[in-house]
C-alpha cells in the first residue's frame, strides 16, 4: 500500500528525515537477519547447532563463566546421539569450537530483537511511523519472536534417538519463517521510502508481473535447498548438468507415498532443486529481457540487471558448491547469494511498480 506523507503528523521536512530514519532501521534490521542467516547456516555445516542443549532466553545471553559451567553443558551435550554417533571423544575443547558458533547465533538473533524493538518505541514515541504501520510493525516483531521459538522446536528435533540432526522439516519451517521476516521489513522499508502505485503501462505490467514470479520462484528454490541442507542431498551425485549420467536420477519415486519423496528421498531432493534453480533462472531471464524492452527510468533498470546479475552468480555457486562436495565456504557463499538474490527481485518488483508513475515525466504512448 501506498505511504503518502500526509500520514506523518509533523512538517512536511521533518517527515521526510522521519520517512529516510525509519527507512533506514528497517533496512539495517535486515541487514542484521542476512548475518543471522549466514551464521544459522554455519552452524548446520559445522554440526554446531545441537551444541547447546537449553533454550534460555534470558539466561542464555552469558557464555559460560566457569569450568565447571563449561563441563556441565559438555555433559549435557554427551547424552544426545550427535556426541555419541559423530563427535564422541572429541573433549571439552571441540566442545567449546562449536559452541561458540551457536552461542553467536543465538546472541545475534536475541539482539535483533532488541536493534528493532527499541528504535521502534524511539520513533512511536516521536510521532515517526506512519499510521499504516502501527500494526504491521508489531506483528513484524512478533513474528520475530515467534522465529526464535521455532528456532529452538528445530533444534530440539535433534534430541531423538539416533538422530544427528535436525529434522528437514523444522529446518524448511525455521528457514521459510526467516525469509518471511527479511522480507516483510525490507518491502516494508521501501514503501516507506517510495511510493509504490499501481503500474497501468502495459510494457511495465509485463516486465512487473514476471519480478513477481521471480520472486515467487527465488522463494521455493531457496526453501527446496532448505531440504538439500537437511537430507545432505548435496554430497551426492556431484555431478553437472547430469545426475550419475541421467537426466533423471535413479529411484526418483522409490519412497511411498509419493510425496515423501519431495522432502526424503535425496535423490529427488536434489533434482527438485535443481529443476527450481534452472526454472528460476529462465523466468529471471525473461524478467531481464522485458525489462531491457520497457522503457525504464534508469533506477529502475539497474534494479533489473542486479536482479539478473545476482541470480546468475547464484546458479554458478550453487553448480560449483556441488561439484565440490559441498565445501563450507562456496556453501556459505551460496546462501548468501540466494538472500541477495531474494532481495534484488524485491527491489526490482518494488520499483517496477513505481515506474509507471515515473513514466509522466517521460513522453507517454499517445492514446488511440
Amino acid at each position: 500500500m501506498p505511504f503518502d506523507i500526509r500520514e506523518f503528523p509533523v512538517g512536511v521536512e521533518i517527515a521526510r528525515r522521519d520517512r529516510w530514519a525509519v527507512a533506514a532501521w528497517l533496512f539495517s534490521v535486515c541487514a542484521m537477519i542476512l548475518v543471522t542467516i549466514v551464521l544459522g547456516g554455519a552452524t548446520r555445516l559445522t554440526g554446531s547447532g545441537l551444541s547447546i542443549m537449553e533454550w534460555a532466553p534470558l539466561g542464555g545471553v552469558l557464555p559460560p563463566a566457569s569450568d565447571a559451567e563449561w563441563q556441565r553443558l559438555f555433559d549435557l551435550y554427551r547424552r544426545i546421539p550427535q556426541y555419541q554417533l559423530l563427535h564422541e571423544g572429541f573433549g571439552l575443547a571441540g566442545f567449546k569450537q562449536i559452541f561458540w558458533l551457536e552461542w553467536v547465533h543465538r546472541l545475534w538473533g536475541r539482539l535483533i530483537g532488541v536493534v528493532f524493538l527499541l528504535p521502534l518505541i524511539w520513533l512511536w514515541a516521536r510521532g515517526a511511523i506512519p499510521r499504516r504501520l502501527r500494526l504491521r510493525l508489531p506483528l513484524i516483531f512478533a513474528l520475530g519472536g515467534l522465529q526464535g521459538a521455532v528456532g529452538w522446536f528445530m533444534v530440539a528435533s535433534g534430541f531423538f534417538p539416533d538422530s544427528t540432526a535436525v529434522s528437514p522439516y523444522r529446518l524448511v519451517i525455521h528457514l521459510a519463517l526467516a525469509l518471511a521476516l527479511y522480507a516483510a521489513l525490507l518491502w516494508t522499508g521501501l514503501c516507506v521510502l517510495r511510493p509504490e502505485p499501481d503500474p497501468g503501462f502495459p510494457q511495465v505490467s509485463r516486465t512487473c508481473w514476471l519480478a513477481g514470479l521471480s520472486v515467487a520462484a527465488l522463494c521455493l528454490t531457496i526453501l527446496a535447498g532448505g531440504f538439500v541442507a537437511g537430507t545432505r542431498a548435496g554430497l551426492v551425485l556431484n555431478t553437472f548438468p547430469l545426475m550419475d549420467g541421467r537426466l533423471v536420477p535413479e529411484g526418483y519415486a522409490q519412497l511411498h507415498p509419493w510425496v515423501r519423496n519431495l522432502s526424503e528421498n535425496i535423490p529427488a531432493v536434489q533434482f527438485n532443486h535443481r529443476l527450481l534453480a534452472t526454472i528460476t533462472v529462465l523466468i529471471v531471464a525473461a524478467t531481464l529481457l522485458s525489462g531491457l524492452r520497457a522503457r525504464l527510468m534508469l533506477s529502475t533498470r539497474i534494479a533489473v540487471l542486479m536482479l539478473g546479475a545476482t541470480v546468475a552468480t547464484q546458479f554458478a555457486l550453487g553448480v560449483a558448491t556441488l561439484l565440490n562436495a559441498v565445501p563450507v565456504a562456496l556453501a556459505a557463499a551460496h546462501q548468501v547469494v540466494a538472500v541477495l538474490a531474494l532481495t534484488a527481485s524485491l527491489v526490482a518488483l518494488h520499483a517496477l511498480r513505481r515506474d509507471d508513475a515515473s513514466l509522466s515525466m517521460f513522453e507517454r504512448p499517445e492514446s488511440p
